[in-house]
């Protein structure tokens, strides 16, 4: 008989092994295979580069989206509100960690209501869409939404790391046309992301023809949760089999590059693994519409709003120096700068 593992003692386990442990895919994000041409005559003002974009209603000074780490527990909501006040700042996108423990617990909502903290940023709120075949319906997700005031609504696909949880959700079969009913039926657009090992063309075709307005690709690279419930591993057979996956996945770079062959019609995100401002770039010259991040501004936001606020700001003024030196004067001309291959 499995042992079932309370959420907010799961949620507790994943921030501390994040911060805590090395949680490194064991592959690369691929984007180290890309370099941008150096324009030493890029014909443009730094002051004048531009970094704006408007998407879901909500204007972006910045592509960079912090994306949905944590909620449901005293120190998730202090991160939460950290992050928060950093994407206020910096004009950026936020998601929040998955809200099932609020949906199913109330009391723990607050520990994901950010919307105070951040009044004019592109919210979105987080739940994973297995749940909708564990009688979950559009109606929890509308739910989730209007708990934190979300912009929009993602839903996250885990099949591997739900395997290897003793507490895991396994049933995935028929999946697609319950995230399409949820499409139909929510107000707001529906993203779906991975949580670390990428999406596929044949996934993304599927996704697209189920109505979702956005792809996350979540490439490897990054954080792999195979290698955090390998931390998390009760007996030596869970973490054995767990450690098995270190390289599992696709990684980020190509990911993003399937995702824009098989659906060139809708935005894709690029994460996992990213670490730079200089790898956002290289993300949207790839193709994506945002880059995002989650482990790099972590660590920062357990340290203060302050500390997040900066490693933001170092992460945006990154990316306005490459497109600076790669002759990009605004993210249209950042879309169509071509990169180099490097063996």
């Amino acid at each position: 008989m499995k042992k079932v593992t309370p959420i907010g003692q799961r949620k507790s386990d994943h921030i501390r092994i994040n911060l805590e442990e090395n949680v490194r895919s064991g592959l690369s994000t691929g984007l180290e295979k890309y370099r941008f041409v150096h324009q030493a005559l890029p014909e443009i003002d730094l002051e004048a580069v531009d970094t704006r974009l408007t998407l879901f209603g909500r204007a972006l000074q910045a592509p960079v989206l912090i994306s949905s780490m944590t909620g449901g527990t005293t120190e998730a909501a202090r991160l939460n509100r950290n992050l928060a006040r950093a994407a206020q700042a910096h004009g950026v996108a936020l998601g929040v960690g998955s809200q099932r423990a609020a949906v199913e617990h109330p009391e723990l909502a607050a520990t994901f209501r950010v919307r105070q903290e951040a009044p004019d940023i592109l919210l979105f709120a987080n739940l994973g869409a297995v749940q909708l075949n564990y009688g979950y319906t559009a109606d929890h997700c509308r739910r989730a939404v209007a708990m934190i005031e979300a912009d929009a609504l993602i839903l996250h696909l885990n099949p591997l790391q739900e395997a290897l949880q003793p507490e895991g959700d396994t049933r995935f079969s028929g999946l697609v046309a319950k995230i399409e009913k949820v499409c139909r039926a929510l107000e707001v657009p529906v993203v779906v992301k991975e949580v670390g090992w990428g999406i596929s063309e044949k996934a993304a075709r599927m996704l697209a023809e189920a109505g979702v307005a956005a792809i996350d690709v979540a490439g490897a690279g990054g954080t792999s949760w195979s290698q955090v419930e390998m931390h998390r591993a009760a007996t030596s057979m869970q973490r054995r089999l767990a450690a098995s996956f270190i390289d599992w996945g696709i990684p980020t770079a190509e990911s993003l590059l399937a995702v824009r062959r098989a659906v060139p019609e809708i935005p894709v995100f690029a994460s996992g693994g990213l670490r730079t401002g200089i790898d956002i770039a290289k993300s949207i010259a790839l193709g994506a519409t945002l880059g995002g991040m989650a482990g790099r501004l972590l660590r920062a936001a357990a340290e203060s709003d302050k500390a997040a606020a900066e490693t933001l700001h170092l992460i945006i003024q990154e990316l306005r120096v490459a497109m600076f030196a790669a002759g990009a004067a605004n993210l249209e001309a950042l879309h169509r700068t071509p990169l180099q291959r490097v063996s």
